[in-house]
């Protein structure tokens, strides 16, 4: 079994798919804003393994409580360097043990974007 996919409840969706695509280097799978009832937009990596859904909502708000998301990256000091270049505010380069070093940002609707790099 795999994971299918993680979605997001938001109401900024183009804000949203942007900081994807910015941020993590997701790319458009399916793009379905022009259903105002409810628009969706799958985002993925390249290889299409890993896959977020962002899901309109005019409703209730989401703050993303409780809630983080975590990339692997191969360089996560360069990863930092770029995301404060984006103007993301990444949190500060935490190492809880000396195999793993990450940082976190937000996304537009308050989810925690973790950035991690794993050492042998």
């Amino acid at each position: 079994m795999k994971l299918a996919h993680v979605t997001i409840m938001t109401k900024c969706m183009n804000e949203s798919v942007e900081f994807y695509q910015k941020a993590a280097g997701l790319t458009i799978q399916r793009d379905m804003r022009d259903n105002p009832a409810h628009p969706i937009v799958f985002l993925a990596d390249e290889k299409g393994e890993s896959s977020i859904e962002l899901a309109g909502n005019s409703g209730e708000i989401y703050y993303g409580g409780g809630i983080s998301i975590g990339f692997r990256v191969d360089d996560v000091v360069k990863e930092h360097a770029r995301k404060e270049e984006m103007g993301l505010r990444p949190g500060p380069l935490i190492s809880p043990n000396p195999k793993t070093q990450f940082f976190f940002v937000k996304d537009p609707n308050g989810v925690q974007i973790q950035f991690i790099q794993e050492y042998e």
